[in-house]
């Protein structure tokens, strides 16, 4: 079953919409729906896959940008795709996203404690020492990854790399509670 929104979740400055696609677990399912994109000549903003739960299926989320019809489009189109299963827009008022970025940003002498207070802050971890530079990982939310990335920028980013978002629906309240009884029988 499709689900899409055809409101911008995101305001009118940015057109980007999540997509959560089931896809079955095979070789060629990646290519083949990131070629559905190029060939119509959209930029896929973000792209995560891996497999789920159950290893005969991959959950592939994209962040595109395009507006609702287009998206509406692409969506029929990739349902044409033999190895897709099911296609979910996600509204990101009811989802809860997650990203990973690492990044070496300049750290010598006084400017390392500035920088290492900037990663306690942000729940951030030193993943390597050098003699002015440091490498930092930090998950959290796009928004959350972003602030971080700006105040790193006035110690000078040497280098740095994002996953992608990964993201899942956020669970209601009822549905937590009837998962939480289900764990307890």
């Amino acid at each position: 079953m499709t689900t899409i929104n055809t409101n911008n979740p995101y305001g009118d400055s940015r057109r980007h919409h999540i997509l959560s696609v089931l896809v079955q677990n095979r070789p060629g399912v990646l290519a083949r729906v990131s070629g559905l994109f190029a060939r119509r000549g959209y930029n896929i903003y973000s792209l995560a896959v891996a497999p789920t739960e159950d290893a005969d299926y991959s959950r592939i989320t994209i962040v595109v940008d395009i507006s609702a019809t287009p998206l509406e489009q692409i969506v029929k189109q990739l349902f044409k795709l033999i190895d897709v299963v099911r296609i979910t827009e996600l509204d990101p008022r009811k989802t809860v996203e997650r990203e990973l970025m690492m990044v070496t940003v300049k750290a010598d002498g006084d400017l390392r404690s500035q920088v290492t207070e900037l990663v306690a802050i942000f729940e951030a971890k030193v993943l390597a020492v050098g003699t002015d530079v440091l490498t930092i990982s930090v998950d959290g939310t796009p928004q959350k990854l972003d602030d971080f990335e700006e105040l790193l920028r006035e110690y000078g980013i040497v280098e740095s790399q994002r996953t992608g978002r990964v993201a899942l629906p956020r669970l209601d309240r009822e549905a937590r509670k009837s998962a939480t009884k289900g764990k307890a029988s």
